[in-house]
């Protein structure tokens, strides 16, 4: 082997031992379950999120999907975190994020790639959790995305995620059903997106108000899908309310009362 590969062999692998050592004394729990699911990508954007103060220490998974895993985090001043990782080896859903992502002014000429589309998959959450935000609608507030880790606050407390709405005792279901519109509208006025996957599974209750989150697959208005996806949402929305009771408004009328 020449001099100059064997010196860059040396240097990749003090790299991921050094790495290893930080993420290491950084986590919780046992550092060989994060090592097992991680590639070493993954393990680079941790490590610079951790050198860059965005994470403290990550305590424990929260939650574990298909798609990703969510760890319940800390800052450097003790405040709770959020921190979802894309599982870059999840390839079964390559399919499902091109629908959404395509047809995204923000994201033309992304490259068709498994890793590609999983890193702007975790940036359209970022940037779609940031407008919805910024427009007042509850939602977790971004702070940072590299790769295919996105930072945001914690909804809930002590490392519990405030309970979903399908989970929840609603005490007035017919409050929390005109609330819920409400948030839709303002989701679609003033923040201009479609969740694109709204039910009772992505809706967090928190101070008796709801909380939208998994932002992944929201379009902008210009999608040319928009249309299609905020009628799947009111469908959602509409069926679930209606097994509690409510007495629910057609969609049309729930659509031509968004818009207005």
């Amino acid at each position: 082997m020449r001099p100059q590969r064997l010196r860059k062999k040396l240097k990749l692998k003090e790299k991921r031992y050094e790495v290893k050592q930080l993420i290491k004394s950084k986590v919780s729990e046992d550092y060989d379950v994060l090592e097992e699911v991680f590639d070493f990508p993954t393990h680079m954007a941790i490590y610079k999120l951790l050198k860059r103060n965005v994470i403290s220490s990550l305590q424990c998974v929260v939650k574990t999907g298909k798609e990703s895993r969510i760890y319940w985090a800390k800052d450097e001043k003790g405040g709770d975190l959020a921190v979802k990782i894309f599982l870059t080896s999840a390839a079964e859903f390559r399919r499902g994020m091109l629908p959404y992502i395509e047809g995204d002014p923000r994201f033309k000429g992304i490259r068709r790639s498994r890793r590609a589309l999983v890193y702007a998959w975790a940036t359209k959450e970022f940037k779609n959790l940031k407008r919805a935000h910024e427009s007042g609608v509850r939602v977790p507030m971004p702070i940072a995305v590299l790769n295919n880790v996105l930072v945001m606050t914690f909804v809930g407390r002590d490392g519990v995620p405030a309970p979903l709405m399908k989970e929840s005792e609603i005490r007035n279901p017919k409050a929390l059903y005109k609330e819920t519109l409400r948030v839709t509208k303002r989701l679609f006025k003033e923040a201009g997106l479609v969740h694109g996957d709204l039910s009772e599974y992505n809706v967090m209750l928190w101070d008796g108000k709801p909380v939208l989150f998994d932002f992944s697959q929201a379009v902008t208005l210009e999608h040319p899908r928009a249309e299609e996806l905020l009628r799947r949402d009111l469908y959602n929305i509409t069926k679930y309310f209606k097994r509690l009771g409510v007495e629910v408004d057609p969609i049309e009328k729930i659509e031509r009362w968004i818009r207005s």
